[in-house]
């Protein structure tokens, strides 16, 4: 393209390929007919002139840009540019212009009345005989739709990818939840199990309902917290931020600590309490420190059960946390640490 646009413009002694003897005298005034007509938005300017200013622009251009006439002729092009216009395309541009090179780069431009585009920019030089530089060449074309289209792609390919990890976390958990789980009755079971699931979606509800972005940590215990009767549960703490990722393992072990208070616990008796509160410690961990009373007598430490393996699991393996369980006569006290994720929604060693 840019060997056929410098070919029909060069101001020079060269005969064209093919022509006439009356098309070689009417050569530059076909030339200046052919890029006025022509629905390809182009320009000349002057470089030997104070800031290369443009002495020619066809009604291609001008449609594009917005501006008449004599709004265009007799500046630089650089009234295009705008708030958003990268500042390396630009220096690109005024190097090619410099050394006089050819140049095609996108960058985004504005029109008059502020609407920005995607322009794929053609500069080259036109010289004389003697090699000396006469004018620059310039051709212009809206790509904005190209470049839409090819984010969308890109954007579908990236949320493709991020189901498909979602997808494979909530398997994951899935798959934890039955092998963990544990009864003789088959009822009991399927409930134990049937349970746990539930939590996985009420946790996904909330991240859909959010995009699937950070949720606060109070409305992910409060969440799970309501099924169990938010009245005889108290929830503190600072406005934190849980990454998407750590939202269902979090609700999946919150909802073994609250099932574990509701059958044997704090919540199993009229007058229990759960308390809960969580901060921000030095190194970024977020502490969930829980405290159950009022509930039965504990008179020695209950053996590990499936509900504490799956607590435990899920905090190491899918928050790269930690827990703790302190069993006193007044009831549970438990300690949980979940590590900070980095903006990736990866662990931060």
């Amino acid at each position: 393209m840019s060997t056929r646009v410098e070919k029909a413009t060069r101001l020079s002694a060269e005969q064209p390929a093919a022509s006439t003897p009356q098309g070689l005298a009417d050569r530059k005034e076909l030339a200046f007919i052919a890029m006025e007509r022509t629905r390809m938005p182009m320009v000349v300017t002057d470089p030997r002139q104070p800031d290369n200013p443009i002495v020619l622009a066809n009604q291609a251009f001008l449609n594009l840009s917005g501006y008449s006439a004599d709004e265009v002729v007799g500046r630089n092009c650089r009234f295009l540019q705008g708030p958003d216009t990268n500042e390396r395309a630009i220096g690109a541009i005024r190097d090619a212009l410099a050394s006089e090179t050819e140049i095609t780069i996108e960058l985004l431009n504005y029109r008059k009345d502020g609407t920005s585009f995607w322009n794929e920019l053609f500069l080259s030089p036109v010289h004389d005989d003697d090699g000396r530089l006469l004018y620059v060449f310039g051709s212009c074309k809206d790509v904005t739709r190209r470049n839409e289209a090819n984010h969308l792609k890109a954007e579908e390919h990236r949320l493709l990818k991020e189901v498909d990890h979602r997808a494979k976390n909530a398997l994951a958990l899935v798959q934890g939840i039955v092998r963990l789980s544990s009864a003789e009755d088959p009822k009991i079971y399927a409930e134990s199990v049937q349970g746990r699931v539930e939590a996985l979606a009420r946790a996904h509800s909330i991240l859909a309902a959010g995009n699937w972005r950070e949720v606060p940590l109070h409305r992910v215990v409060t969440t799970e917290a309501e099924p169990f009767g938010r009245s005889r549960i108290s929830i503190e703490g600072p406005e934190l931020l849980l990454a998407a990722e750590q939202v269902q393992p979090l609700m999946l072990v919150l909802h073994e600590m609250f099932s574990n208070a509701a059958k044997h616990g704090a919540l199993s008796a009229s007058a229990g309490v759960v308390s809960i509160l969580w901060r921000k410690a030095e190194d970024g961990r977020i502490v969930l420190e829980w405290q159950e009373t009022g509930g039965p007598s504990i008179d020695a430490e209950p053996k590990p059960s499936f509900g504490s393996m799956l607590i435990e699991t899920t905090m190491k393996r899918q928050l790269d946390g930690r827990v703790g369980f302190t069993w006193k006569a007044s009831g549970l006290e438990s300690r949980l640490e979940i590590a900070p994720m980095s903006p990736r929604g990866v662990p931060a060693r």
